[in-house]
């Protein structure tokens, strides 16, 4: 089924060092841009993340610390990725825990800003999961009927989630040819303020850490009962994301004058 589409649609897939946000980086990003009319446009470059990839990673991926060594870093493409990205809604597979995640923490260290506000954000993988539960591979032999060549190849995973994503509305009947029911559809169970899952928000809608000694405590009582927990978070090994926004949780707080 061809996307229902008002904006371009941007299917992208990213190979990093490792798994953690806050620490890894970007080793290979590619991007496959759908226009409203379906034609497509590819962007594939790989990048020099300047620390070590790790073994695990490169066993998975297959890109070494001697194919990047040459390559240009993610904050010398960072404004290339910028503007192939302007105007576009994003999609991916496992997207909204990992991919725009990591993307978001190499744009913040570029200092180069990427607005996810006005986007909307459209992981497949949660689309798979609700309806089947299942990995990109399965997903791709399930709906495409076909054997995914190449897997964890980010290109090759970027045109899967593409394929995928349209077989799956020739698929469900009851799942609309249109991004905002998608992204809607992807996102109602996103209850969550950054993009790690570290700050979620209760059924007042009100911010509350989700991990630690104050786990469902709101955000604001417990700066308030223990400020340095604050600083103990800024100083921490936390996405950049995160920090943002217990920043300005922070800077709305009535803290005391220092006399």
């Amino acid at each position: 089924m061809k996307l229902n589409i008002q904006r371009p649609l941007a299917f992208f897939d990213l190979e990093t060092t490792g798994i953690n946000v806050a620490k890894d980086r970007i080793v290979e990003i590619a991007i496959l841009k759908v226009q409203p009319d379906g034609k497509e446009v590819a962007y594939k470059k790989l990048i020099n993340p300047t620390i070590p990839i790790s073994q695990e990673s490169t066993s998975i991926h297959g890109i070494s610390d001697e194919d990047v060594k040459d390559e240009a870093t993610f904050s010398d493409l960072a404004m290339e990725i910028l503007l192939f990205l302007k105007d576009c809604d994003l999609a991916g597979y496992n997207s909204d825990r990992f991919d725009i995640p990591m993307l978001m923490e190499e744009f913040l260290r570029a200092k180069v800003k990427f607005n996810l506000e006005d986007r909307r954000l459209i992981d497949v993988q949660t689309v798979f999961h609700l309806m089947e539960q299942r990995t990109l591979t399965a997903a791709y032999k399930f709906y495409c009927k076909k054997k995914l060549v190449d897997a964890h190849s980010a290109m090759a995973d970027v045109q899967a989630t593409y394929e995928i994503l349209q077989s799956q509305l020739d698929y469900y009947p009851n799942l609309k040819n249109d991004m905002d029911f998608v992204s809607d559809f992807t996102r109602k169970n996103a209850k969550f303020a950054d993009l790690n899952g570290r700050i979620a928000f209760n059924n007042k809608g009100e911010e509350v850490f989700n991990f630690g000694k104050f786990k469902g405590v709101k955000v604001t009582e417990a700066f308030t009962k223990e400020p340095g927990y604050y600083h103990w978070m800024m100083n921490g090994d936390f996405p950049q994301y995160t920090k943002i926004i217990i920043s300005k949780i922070w800077k709305k707080m009535d803290h005391p004058k220092k006399k």
